[in-house]
């Protein structure tokens, strides 16, 4: 099921839209309920500032003592009341009978609102009550003569409605400035999605992801080592096969982030970099490893933005593997045959012209058995070809060295599942036999016997020869790269034995003691290939 993949620029939009539109959202809230509160404060302090000045005002006090002087209250009140712009201030005396009203068809009579009674008890207070005007948020203070005592209360009203009609208008602007908002990041949003779709060259997310895939498959699949740096130099890419061949230099496994020429002094990088021209199959010597290099700048907008090297392994130890595992190990099997086929045909033609007829069909009879008997055995035991045909081969070249060599299996061998089996097989049996070989040169006595077992799909290769032995010492050696008691460009053989083996999950073992000969034991898994594989 294919799912719907949507656009870099929709979904940058969308995303600021609702972070813009949910900050805003919350900051209306806030900021509504903080000027609210604000507002209903000021609207109290306001009140009660002019009912505090109603209260402090000597008429008003006069008033309240003297009856001839209260008429002079209401005309005060009124204008008080047109000045501050309130609904109503009235002034009472101590029954709660009111002095000034905006209706003067009011004075006389009862406050109403039920919340004055605190007032006319001595206690500056604010409260919220219907009255004959309507509901009102009131400020009431109590008023005193100048001997201090309580001889009136003065009230203030505010109609709650404008009270909520300066709410309403504070909520209007906050709108307006949300909206402003979201328009605002609506187009930075659209700029962004512009700006970034530039930057990536037009691809969306998906198509970046794909690309991303697919470069870093690729790269890590090629058999090149691949090191890539940026405008600074600094490392930012290596693919496995590099990492490889690195290790084998000896370098550090872990070059990202590291300046080319602190991890590479050699590698020219930097030099490709400044000059922006390509170097093509230069050989460069890497701690001992040799490696062709090709070299090439990256270049974006005319500007050079980091450069790749991509380079082979060349080292003498790949050389000798490939002579010792491949074709030379064929070719050196047919060439001991046939330098032996040849001797016996320089004999047959020797007792030819000497007319020695009987001794030639007897010479010939015992080649015919001996052939019979020695490729017969192997061929009808062993029976992968390959395997078959390059024991046959070193059994004739052991001939040549006057070195008495047998092959015991007592179970046939079977055809292995992978013919990679095959090749390192050849490469631990070649290697294995040619030392033994080469141990017994100088012995009296040159006995070499080749034991293959097959059990439980497991093989088991036991290499005993009748040599002068290996030290203990150097048995903690032998198998370490380029270690030899032969001389110089030696030491392969064994090296190459231990790989392959290790290639194979096998395990090898040696038990040998000075002048009493050596035993290489191999054991290693070993899938069959059935008929049905074919």
């Amino acid at each position: 099921m294919s799912t719907h993949k949507f656009k870099l620029s929709s979904i940058i939009i969308f995303l600021v839209c609702l972070v813009v539109l949910f900050s805003l959202l919350i900051t209306d809230l806030l900021i509504t309920n903080t000027i609210s509160n604000n507002i209903k404060n000021n609207l109290e302090e306001k009140a009660k500032i002019i009912s505090r000045t109603v209260a402090q005002s000597s008429i008003v006090k006069n008033g309240l003592e003297d009856e001839v002087q209260a008429g002079a209250i209401q005309d005060y009140t009124i204008d008080i009341q047109k000045a501050a712009d309130v609904l109503f201030i009235v002034v009472m005396d101590m029954n709660g009978i009111r002095k000034s009203h905006p209706n003067p068809d009011m004075i006389g009579k009862s406050f109403v609102g039920g919340d004055e009674k605190a007032a006319l008890e001595g206690k500056e207070h604010i409260s919220i009550s219907k009255g004959t005007l309507g509901e009102s948020l009131r400020a009431f203070t109590p008023i005193y003569n100048d001997n201090n005592k309580q001889i009136g209360a003065a009230a203030v009203g505010i109609s709650l409605e404008n009270v909520q009609q300066a709410l309403n208008n504070s909520h209007k602007n906050i709108l307006i400035g949300s909206v402003i908002g979201i328009l605002v990041g609506i187009i930075g949003a659209v700029l962004l999605a512009r700006y970034i779709k530039k930057i990536l060259f037009g691809l969306e997310p998906f198509a970046i992801a794909k690309i991303l895939e697919e470069r870093s498959t690729m790269l890590q699949s090629v058999h090149e080592g691949i090191v890539a740096v940026d405008k600074d130099s600094t490392i930012t890419l290596v693919n496995k096969s590099a990492l490889r061949i690195f290790k084998k230099a000896g370098l550090s496994e872990n070059p990202i982030g590291v300046k080319i020429n602190d991890y590479m002094p050699s590698s020219r990088l930097d030099h490709v970099l400044e000059t922006g021209k390509a170097q093509q199959n230069e050989e460069l010597n890497m701690n001992g490893v040799s490696i062709l290099v090709n070299r090439v700048p990256l270049i974006v907008n005319d500007q050079v933005i980091g450069a790749i090297s991509t380079f082979r392994d060349k080292t003498e130890i790949n050389q000798l593997a490939e002579q010792l595992t491949g074709v030379r190990m064929y070719a050196d099997a047919l060439r001991a045959q046939s330098h032996e086929f040849m001797n016996r045909l320089h004999v047959i033609l020797g007792m030819v012209r000497m007319g020695y007829y009987d001794e030639l069909a007897d010479f010939i009879r015992k080649i015919v058995d001996h052939q019979h008997h020695e490729v017969g055995t192997v061929t009808k035991n062993v029976k992968d070809p390959a395997l078959a045909g390059f024991i046959i081969g070193k059994m004739s070249y052991a001939r040549e060295e006057q070195v008495n060599m047998t092959v015991v299996n007592e179970k046939v061998i079977p055809e292995p599942e992978n013919k990679e089996t095959t090749h390192e097989l050849i490469t631990t049996l070649g290697n294995l036999i040619d030392n033994a070989i080469e141990s017994l040169s100088e012995c009296t006595q040159k006995n070499l016997e080749i034991k293959l077992i097959y059990l439980e799909e497991r093989l088991i290769i036991i290499v005993t020869d009748s040599g002068q032995g290996i030290s203990e010492e150097l048995l903690q050696q032998i198998f370490e790269k380029g270690f030899s008691t032969k001389g110089p460009n030696r030491g392969y053989g064994l090296y190459l034995v231990k790989q392959s083996i290790t290639k194979l999950n096998g395990n090898l073992n040696v038990i040998s003691n000075e002048d009493n000969g050596t035993k290489f034991i191999v054991e290693i898994p070993y899938n069959v290939r059935r008929e049905d594989d074919d």
